[in-house]
């Protein structure tokens, strides 16, 4: 989630300059952009709904196997000049390659108070690689405890050395340090890397990490617990998506199919349940494309359990409600977690350092980017993440509780054009806290639970599926997470307090929030108010069709990913996630493709040395 670069920069790029950018994207860039298919077959070996994080990845790697035709169905479209350039994620957000997601309002006030109708935004990438391409790229694997974790579950061949291999796998670094440890690997499809533009801010927010004790280390490494400039999926100043990464490179394949703003609306069951094609709408009509293998839902946290129930799997007294014949009853849906915190905790600094619309709205940067792919255009937002132990974490034990995105701007550093609106802040409450710091020079962390004890549940709204599912994140029905949070929030305003950021002046913005200024300013009372009113997630939702042997009756998929109950069909994304990880979802979610990818393949008689 970016926040100074959400600006206004768009406006101060002419005509002119973005033309140079699509030649330069178009002409000379040898990634060139997909073309979708215009005659698809009837029947393919496999058909994999969504072409995201997990998605491209997955269709990539099974149609290495010459024999094999994949079909990849994306309900949006391609990128656009405008998503490839890092500074411009905020303006993605609402436009059409968002899904446009709103959660369900929460029946006590327990979170998004300060959001019009009490809803947060939840953006999903509804475009070719996903959600890879409105997020603010920060590459982070989590911890490995997180996969052992899993692993302790009932799940082998999960744990982190097993993991490992695929995180590597995908990777190509382009920091010559991390390429010599043996944690990172370069040829791999995805680049990764620092962004080739920061602001003194960011050295300051190491420096105070380790007067705070912590190292700084890369926290993709043997231990997650420190500071770090961030790790992007960033190439040559731009954006490396998943469809930049694993899709484009392998468009000529002959076995490769892409349907694009194309919906798949159900999966076809036959009646001795297997799956065995899938109804999609495309350009307004309806049809139907079958399966020879095996269909791979790859539509996300929200949308594959979605068309999963729409398809009779699912909860079922609730697919009842909606005449959906039952197929096989599984908690689809329920186990949704996500990683919240609290948003606009700024901090004001004396000195011209941080990112405002007047200081980086103007030709020269345009053109430096344009030109050389070099400059502010090519920062996203997140400088530094750090991860950090509250109280509750025992500090021997590396697995912190708590994460912080570092970013040298805040709500107020676009002047209320996009911020507020993409963060569906309510006017007053905007105008009261951020109006006043409009020309001030800010930063902020956002402090984010990691390991959330409230969990939620997606549902359906009805049986059409071009209607949005009901979201309900249901934060903080645990105490222990707002305590948990609110120490995270005590620890980043001591970062403020370091000498490192008393060199610039920092100090905490003053303005207490409408909701909860009848609260001391700053005490414990006051923090656990402030989440609830300006809530504040990076949308991170997983675990909706969690991952488990069969004894668990919590379990949608198996260890390899198969549904319980129907043949020929696995879920392949951030669901399956019996917890959700330590950190940003993106890189695991990859990681996620590839291991299943595999997992495919040896399931299909194909040794993996072949391919």
């Amino acid at each position: 989630m970016a926040f100074g670069t959400m600006t206004s920069l768009l406006g101060m790029i002419p005509i002119l300059a973005l033309g140079i950018n699509y030649y330069r994207y178009q002409n000379l860039d040898p990634e060139t952009k997909i073309s979708e298919t215009e005659n698809i077959r009837r029947q393919y070996d496999f058909i994999v709904i969504g072409g995201g994080s997990a998605g491209a990845v997955v269709a990539n790697r099974l149609s290495e196997i010459r024999n094999w035709t994949v079909l990849l169905i994306e309900a949006g479209g391609d990128e656009t000049e405008i998503s490839d350039v890092p500074a411009l994620a905020g303006y993605l957000q609402l436009s059409d390659l968002d899904w446009r997601y709103q959660t369900t309002p929460s029946d006590n006030g327990q979170y998004c108070q300060a959001m019009k109708g009490d809803r947060c935004f939840w953006p999903r990438g509804k475009v070719l690689g996903g959600s890879s391409v409105l997020n603010a790229m920060v590459y982070v694997r989590g911890s490995k405890n997180d996969y052992n974790h899993w692993e302790s579950l009932g799940n082998p061949g999960w744990g982190y050395e097993d993991v490992l291999t695929y995180f590597m796998k995908s990777e190509d670094v382009r920091n010559p340090y991390l390429a010599k440890t043996p944690y990172h690997q370069t040829g791999g499809y995805l680049t990764v890397q620092e962004a080739p533009w920061r602001t003194p801010l960011s050295i300051a927010f190491l420096q105070a990490g380790m007067e705070m004790g912590y190292d700084v280390r890369d926290i993709n490494g043997e231990k997650q617990t420190g500071f770090m400039l961030t790790q992007s999926t960033i190439r040559r100043g731009s954006r490396c998506s998943t469809a930049k990464a694993f899709l484009r490179p392998v468009r000529t394949r002959k076995n490769l199919d892409i349907l694009l703003h194309t919906q798949a609306t159900k999966i076809l069951i036959n009646k001795d349940k297997r799956a065995v094609g899938v109804e999609y709408i495309r350009k307004g009509r309806t049809n139907v494309v079958f399966v020879r293998r095996e269909i791979i839902s790859s539509a996300g946290a929200l949308n594959s359990p979605q068309l999963l129930m729409l398809s009779g799997i699912g909860p079922a007294e609730h697919l009842e409600k909606f005449k959906i014949p039952v197929i096989s009853d599984l908690p689809v849906g329920d186990n949704l977690q996500d990683h919240v915190g609290l948003g606009g905790l700024t901090f004001v600094v004396d000195a011209p350092v941080t990112v405002t619309r007047n200081r980086f709205q103007n030709m020269p940067v345009s053109l430096e980017y344009i030109l050389r792919e070099r400059g502010p255009m090519t920062f996203s937002g997140v400088e530094g993440v750090a991860f950090v132990n509250t109280k509750f974490q025992d500090p021997a034990v590396d697995w912190p509780d708590v994460q912080f995105h570092f970013a040298p701007s805040s709500i107020n550093s676009d002047g209320g054009d996009q911020i507020r609106k993409i963060l569906n802040l309510r006017d007053g409450f905007f105008n009261t806290v951020y109006k006043p710091l409009v020309k001030a020079e800010t930063w902020t962390i956002l402090p984010l639970l990691l390991r959330p004890k409230s969990t939620g549940w997606v549902r359906l709204n009805s049986k059409n599926p071009l209607q949005q599912p009901k979201l309900v994140p249901n934060y903080f029905a645990h105490q222990e997470d707002i305590d948990v949070l609110v120490e995270g929030i005590k620890i980043a305003v001591n970062v403020s307090g370091t000498q490192a950021f008393q060199r610039f002046g920092s100090r905490p913005h003053h303005i207490p929030l409408p909701g909860c200024k009848h609260f001391e300013f700053m005490s414990d009372e006051y923090w656990a108010c402030c989440i609830k009113q300006f809530t504040f997630t990076i949308y991170h939702p997983a675990g909706t069709c969690k991952m488990g042997p069969s004894w668990d009756r919590s379990a949608v998929v198996d260890p390899r990913l198969r549904v319980y109950g129907v043949q020929g069909l696995r879920v392949v994304d951030a669901s399956i996630m019996p917890t959700i990880i330590n950190g940003n979802p993106n890189a695991p979610v990859i990681m996620i493709g590839e291991k299943a990818s595999d997992m495919i393949k040896e399931d299909w008689g194909i040794r993996l040395n072949e391919t």
